[in-house]
């Protein structure tokens, strides 16, 4: 049985666990729960829970993406051994870089905000050990853990897909979910820049949060404006040379591509100009690690949204390598960097 890391709890997925999870890691890379002794270029963290506005919102629809990304993956031996066009040659392009799924962060039913000092004490560990970070989700509550976990001297530019600013102060009471990540992230002394693309139609936000964004200097680029200038265009806005945090909300991409999702709105981001962000920003500078959260497997048509999560989080890893974030010399900037 895999060792488990200390202080951090994270599903076990030996048979003889008792725990129902999956049987599958992603791309089917080692898992490793052992985060005090990561060895890893790339890690896979799937955090299902964030903190709820409502009772009936703990084990949502979300909550069960790291999983239906994990398993429902057709492709996978083609994944990893065959020639991708994406990325011009194998994912890994050939070269000695370990990527390893670390499972999903558990819930405290009992204690929510637990699920979020679990989710930052992983994330903390992961990112010390100089690894790319990618998270699963979960709704757009979830990266406010990792973010705080990006913690450092250095100032992070925070680049997020998503139709709506997530700028809301509170829902309910709740300070800390879906709705307010953006507005969070704005508070860390590490996050500079934050640029929103893909904005459009109507969430929860109210016309203080779009003055708030607007006060803070957040680049709001809707989905209207992004589609008449390109994504070539939006790239030059990013500040050059990173650091970089990526957020991507399913609902930023057009639902004709990821329908899985719980508000649809049309005109978001096609899958041209979501791999030519992910493939830009990478080359821009070092980006620490990347979300993909606000799936909704039940909600999918024909494995659509799942065939391009599959495609994105590739395109992600493969433009991370050719990026050169792996050699040696890079790779050791990266970690010095991640201990500041």
């Amino acid at each position: 049985m895999p060792k488990r890391s200390k202080g951090v709890c994270l599903y076990d997925y030996s048979p003889d666990s008792g725990t129902p999870v999956p049987s599958k890691t992603l791309l089917n890379v080692p898992l490793d729960l052992d985060l005090d002794q990561l060895d890893a270029d790339i890690a896979i963290l799937g955090i299902p829970y964030g903190l709820p506005y409502r009772t009936e919102e703990m084990a949502n629809d979300q909550s069960l993406a790291p999983d239906a990304i994990r398993q429902g993956l057709s492709y996978v031996p083609y994944t990893l051994t065959s020639y991708d066009w994406d990325l011009g040659g194998y994912l890994l392009d050939g070269r000695d870089i370990k990527v390893v799924d670390c499972g999903n962060v558990t819930a405290n039913l009992n204690d929510h905000q637990e699920n979020y000092r679990r989710t930052e004490a992983a994330a903390r560990k992961i990112l010390a050990s100089g690894a790319t970070l990618i998270t699963l989700g979960g709704d757009h509550g979830i990266p406010i853990p990792v973010m705080r976990a990006l913690e450092r001297d250095e100032t992070i530019t925070l680049v997020q897909v998503d139709a709506h600013i997530d700028w809301r102060d509170e829902v309910n009471g709740v300070r800390e979910g879906y709705s307010s990540p953006i507005r969070r992230a704005s508070e860390m002394d590490w996050i500079g820049h934050i640029i929103q693309i893909g904005i459009r139609a109507n969430g929860s936000a109210r016309e203080q949060e779009v003055n708030d964004a607007r006060v803070y200097g957040a680049d709001i680029i809707t989905a209207y404006e992004m589609h008449e200038i390109g994504m070539s265009a939006v790239l030059e806005r990013i500040p050059d040379g990173g650091p970089y945090y990526l957020t991507i909300d399913a609902d930023g991409i057009d639902p004709t591509i990821m329908p899985a999702v719980m508000a649809q709105a049309p005109g978001g981001l096609d899958w041209v100009q979501t791999r030519q962000l992910i493939h830009g920003l990478t080359h821009k500078g070092r980006v620490l690690g990347m979300d993909l959260v606000e799936i909704a497997p039940s909600y999918d048509h024909g494995h659509i949204t799942i065939t391009h999560a599959e495609r994105l989080i590739c395109n992600f890893i493969g433009a991370c390598v050719r990026a050169g974030y792996y050699d040696c010399q890079q790779k050791s900037a990266g970690f010095q960097s991640d201990r500041q």
